[in-house]
């Protein structure tokens, strides 16, 4: 389909709903969209193409786009198949166009295409420029969001941002649903590992003054800008964006699935007002990570197996751990009908991680529930109720004060620096000072 997303600017993307598992192991039931744009200009640049299945319909897109034009740049942000696929193709059609990406794309694009002939190419690096005429592209160097060679692109004459996966999620263009659960589950199960990588491009992201961000998956982002990013700051900071307590249970005869709705129960009744539940032999494993980093507390709850525990949280945990959680409350419940020693364990799995607070209260069953285990979810269900996240501590945006027009203020996360309480002026601060709310670089804050 084709979209003006501005008088010069096109949107040529695609939707997918052939597709019932994204990178062969997201469930999308609402597929999944891939993006890409033309800026028509003296000269005319094409963002990226699309996946190998819907090279045609693309292509197509492309064709009614240029309107007989040819195309002098292709743009390629990203080498990952899903956006890379069609360059050969393009290439075929419009054969003297100038391929421009980093070093590192081209490395990659000749790996997956290690028979094409490419006859112009132009490296770039971050703070390179092109000029098309009335636009001025200004690249941005994003590595590691989420793969080595990501550039983005800053279209200063618009103010728009092209920026690669960032920003994007799971769901075709043709299906209204909420954007932050969607990509949310699509941040934490794709870039989620590589949060100091996504803070870095956010801190450049502040420099820039955006009207539109366009991503390489979902909508084009134009209202309320300042909602995405701080959604993003809070994600890749692994700050608490909820307050919640999720629970996430193993249960092979039911009676620790009983344990975890025991508690659930519990902690509805003293008043915690969302609790999530996941069974982790038949739930969506993404939208358990998604919930894990996004609440302040966290349940496992398991069996002891083979002298360790139950496969299926054995897998989960390192899912979270290879992403870097956390900074949340944490509580265990272990089953052993003999030698139960899955605490023992779940701790020793979460022992790099940063930040975590184990529960005080840990349940220990033996084959079933009885009064006393009943008596220990309780005190369980109580500390957790009585440690949530305050109304001031769930999301940055929450955190910002009234500022007067001379006071520094943190672009990112809104954060006033209060001279008082620091001790000194802002200007007196070193160069190696950070946001204490968000972590963002000195450079980020602006006077009022």
């Amino acid at each position: 389909m084709i979209n003006k997303v501005t008088d010069s600017i096109y949107y040529i993307g695609v939707n997918d709903h052939d597709i019932d598992l994204f990178e062969g192991q997201y469930i999308v039931p609402n597929g999944i969209a891939y993006n890409s744009y033309v800026i028509k200009d003296k000269k005319i640049a094409v963002f990226d193409t699309t996946g190998k299945s819907k090279t045609d319909e693309w292509l197509a897109n492309l064709a009614e786009a240029l309107d007989g034009a040819q195309p002098d740049y292709l743009i390629v942000h990203h080498m990952e198949p899903d956006h890379s696929s069609a360059i050969t193709a393009f290439l075929d059609k419009y054969p003297y166009t100038t391929v421009v990406s980093s070093v590192k794309a081209f490395k990659i694009m000749k790996q997956f295409f290690p028979e094409f002939q490419f006859r112009k190419t132009l490296e770039v690096a971050e703070g390179d420029t092109l000029d098309l005429g009335e636009h001025k592209l200004n690249f941005v160097a994003a590595p590691m969001v989420h793969w080595p060679e990501v550039i983005m692109t800053y279209e200063s004459s618009e103010k728009i941002l092209f920026s690669a996966d960032g920003f994007g999620k799971f769901g075709a263009l043709d299906v209204e649903e909420d954007w932050a659960c969607e990509a949310r589950r699509y941040y934490f199960g794709i870039v989620g590992k590589y949060g100091k990588q996504v803070q870095d491009v956010l801190a450049k992201a502040s420099q820039l003054d955006i009207s539109k961000i366009c991503p390489l998956h979902g909508p084009v982002l134009s209202e309320n800008l300042g909602y995405y990013i701080d959604l993003y700051n809070t994600w890749s900071s692994y700050g608490v964006e909820a307050s919640g307590v999720c629970i996430f249970y193993t249960s092979v005869y039911g009676n620790t699935k009983e344990a975890a709705l025991l508690l659930a129960k519990l902690l509805e009744k003293k008043g915690v007002e969302t609790v999530e539940v996941s069974d982790l032999a038949r739930c969506d494993w993404a939208e358990a990570v998604e919930d894990a980093f996004r609440y302040d507390r966290a349940v496992f709850a398991t069996t002891t197996y083979c002298g360790g525990i139950f496969p299926f949280m054995r897998q989960f945990i390192d899912h979270l751990t290879e992403r870097g959680y956390k900074n949340k409350k944490v509580a265990f419940i272990q089953n052993g009908s003999w030698a139960p020693v899955a605490t023992k364990v779940m701790k020793g799995m979460f022992e790099k991680s940063v930040g975590l607070d184990f529960a005080e209260n840990e349940v220990t069953i033996h084959s079933a529930l009885n009064d006393e285990n009943r008596r220990h979810i309780e005190a369980l269900a109580g500390e957790l109720a009585g440690s949530g996240a305050g109304e001031e501590t769930v999301g940055a945006a929450a955190k910002a004060k009234k500022t007067d027009a001379d006071q520094y203020v943190c672009a990112m996360c809104g954060y006033p620096y209060d001279e008082a309480e620091e001790g000194k002026a802002f200007d007196e601060q070193p160069d190696s000072y950070k946001c204490p709310l968000c972590g963002m670089a000195k450079s980020v804050f602006k006077k009022g």
